[in-house]
């Protein structure tokens, strides 16, 4: 059977956890094969500013709003990441009844990346800099072979966006981008990306199907922030996965997206 990959922000884990997870463990008592990916930045913020740490947030020239991440961020980031929010939802699978696994990139090398070393923003006074990348990385390797065992012995795999850099130094990723190259990797039949909104949005409209071929045109109307998932959801439908689904997570039984017309669906 083939494999679906779950990413789940963090605002819609905040608001409808229980909802989501029974929604997975439902599936998966059905023999469906699941990987779960997951975001929590909002909690992360939270975090660092009860431990005195202001975050930092950046802007690239496409108008993208990003976490920086300096060493002393890192280490709230991974404390939350991989300690608090994973391990919290490894618990609660396993209280649910299927045997969940939470993982990082440094996991048995799973997700490898290259640190960014310089990052392009734009100011305060919207003019380009250049500024040092800080500890933030784009994926270059996942190891297929891992996960796809670990599903083939029964498990489900939870995983924090974490990836390890080429000198062992532990790297903020991007939680989309995680989803992204896991299905990618794996050749999912599937990519579900649960959202605190219901779709991609046009004009005000929600948009039930996107054809990978589209999105290029339609980038300047869908917004910056879904903008970003949606083309690199565009890029994985082009290479195989055979359609990823932009839903809500914030409803009763938010994988009935699966197999109900719900949500904006990137086709090739």
């Amino acid at each position: 059977m083939s494999s679906i990959v779950v990413k789940v922000g963090g605002r819609a884990l905040e608001q409808n956890l229980e909802k989501i997870l029974e929604s997975v463990v439902e599936r998966v008592k059905k023999n469906m094969k699941i990987i779960f990916v997951h975001g929590g930045g909002d909690i992360v913020t939270r975090y660092e500013k009860l431990l005195g740490i202001e975050p930092k947030f950046v802007f690239s020239p496409q108008g993208v709003r990003s976490r920086y991440t300096d060493e002393k961020e890192l280490e709230v980031y991974v404390m939350v990441m991989a300690g608090k929010i994973n391990k919290e939802i490894v618990a609660r699978f396993n209280h649910l009844g299927v045997r969940a696994v939470g993982l990082t990139g440094a996991d048995g090398s799973l997700m490898k990346a290259d640190r960014k070393k310089k990052i392009v923003i734009v100011d305060e006074n919207n003019r380009k800099r250049v500024i040092e990348g800080g500890y933030t990385g784009m994926i270059k390797e996942v190891d297929a072979n891992m996960l796809s065992n670990m599903l083939d012995q029964g498990y489900l795999p939870v995983i924090a966006p974490i990836a390890i850099g080429e000198e062992g130094e532990l790297l903020n990723v991007d939680a989309d981008q995680v989803a992204v190259k896991i299905a990618e990797s794996i050749k999912a039949e599937k990519l579900l990306i649960l959202t605190d909104v219901e779709g991609v949005f046009i004009d005000g409209v929600l948009v039930k199907k996107l054809r990978s071929t589209e999105v290029g045109d339609l980038q300047a109307k869908i917004g910056y922030g879904m903008n970003r998932k949606v083309m690199m959801c565009a890029s994985i439908v082009s290479e195989g996965v055979r359609e990823v689904i932009i839903s809500s997570g914030l409803i009763s039984d938010p994988l009935r997206a699966l197999e109900e017309d719900i949500g904006t669906r990137i086709i090739p």
